[in-house]
Formats: structure tokens, sequence, C-alpha cells
């Protein structure tokens, strides 16, 4: 390229608008529409900006889905992989797992609502459901080898257990916020404290 020659002009959307502010109105708005009831002309006119301006970032509505679902997954299976969840007893493992699930929660709440609504209608939801089921699965084998170390009782099935510790993690969507005056570890603190016990042999 010649001084002379302009080269082409590189694409840029609104001056202080990226890809994750784009990401957090969108979650935002599918929470509180539904998402099969947003349009793309939803989000321009909460944005102030263009569909075009959102075409620059991604192709479509569902590419936004599929976004905003990994980036609560990502950051769940992020957890399982740390060494507080895959060294020790089973136990502790699993009360790692829990709590840095209550964490994830905390940080990402919109996102984290979001996978919770999904219903399969669709590749992408289907795709999420699917990893939702293989993260459902490390908890019921974590909550199964703390069975067999003699630390969980046996009289409940793994997977039922699962659900459960994980049915109240869930239910934290629905009124927990962040700011409120109870931090992510005290949270996460009255959980383990509260359903750990039912869970836990009295010798461990």
């Amino acid at each position: 390229m010649t001084a002379t020659e302009n080269p082409t002009p590189a694409r840029r959307g609104r001056p202080g608008y990226s890809l994750d502010s784009l990401l957090d109105v969108a979650v935002a708005v599918f929470n509180e529409r539904g998402y099969d009831a947003t349009s793309m002309e939803d989000l321009a006119a909460r944005l102030g900006v263009t569909k075009s301006a959102i075409y620059h970032h991604v192709p479509s509505k569902v590419e936004l889905l599929r976004l905003g679902l990994d980036r609560a997954l990502d950051a769940l299976f992020a957890v399982t992989e740390e060494d507080g969840a895959t060294t020790g007893p089973a136990i502790d493992r699993l009360e790692h797992v829990v709590r840095g699930s209550v964490r994830v929660l905390a940080a990402e709440l919109p996102f984290v609502t979001l996978l919770l609504r999904v219903r399969g209608n669709s590749p992408v939801e289907q795709a999420a459901l699917g990893r939702r089921r293989d993260f459902d699965r490390v908890v019921t084998e974590l909550v199964r080898a703390a069975e067999d170390e003699g630390d969980v009782r046996t009289d409940v099935d793994p997977a039922v257990t699962s659900r459960l510790l994980f049915g109240t993690v869930n239910s934290l969507t629905e009124w927990y916020r962040p700011g409120g005056g109870l931090s992510p570890d005290s949270l996460a603190d009255a959980l383990v404290t509260t359903t750990f016990g039912g869970l836990r042999t009295r010798s461990s």
C-alpha cells in the first residue's frame, strides 16, 4: 500500500460501546421480556443505537443468547476445575463446588438467571441444557464419592441429593441481589451450614 492509498476503515461500534455492554443489556432484556418476545428492535431501542450497530458485534439475536448462556456455564465449569474441586476428600470438593457456584451466581446473576429459564426451544438452548446436565453429573459423582468415603448419608440417592443442593443454589436467583448487605461468602456460608448439616454423616 502506498502513502497515497487509504486503508479500509476499521468497523467500529458506538463510541464507548462494546460487545460486553451489549451482552449485559441483551441479557437484562431477555430476562425482563423473555428471549422469544425480544426483538433486535427492542435491543436497539434499549441501547439507543441502530440495529446495524448491534450487527457490528453479532450476526443475530441467537448469538447473543449463546454468549449469555456460555458465560454462565463457563464460569460454573471453571469452578469444577479449581484445585479445591479436584483434590482432597470428596465432601470437601463438593462443598467447594457449592460455594463456588454461589459466587458465580452472585457475580453473574443475570446470566445465571437466563440459564435457569431456558427450556430447550432451540438448538442453542438444547446445547445449554446439555451442558447443565453435564454439570449435574459432576456434582452427582462428587456426592456418590463422598458416600463411598463415608462422609455423606447413603439413604438418599446421589442424584436426588445433587438436585436438592443445586435447587437451593438456583433458588437464590429469585431473591438474592448483590450489594444488599449479604456478601457472596456469607451467603455461601449460610447455604452450606443449612444443607450440609443434613447431608453429612454424624461421624464426618
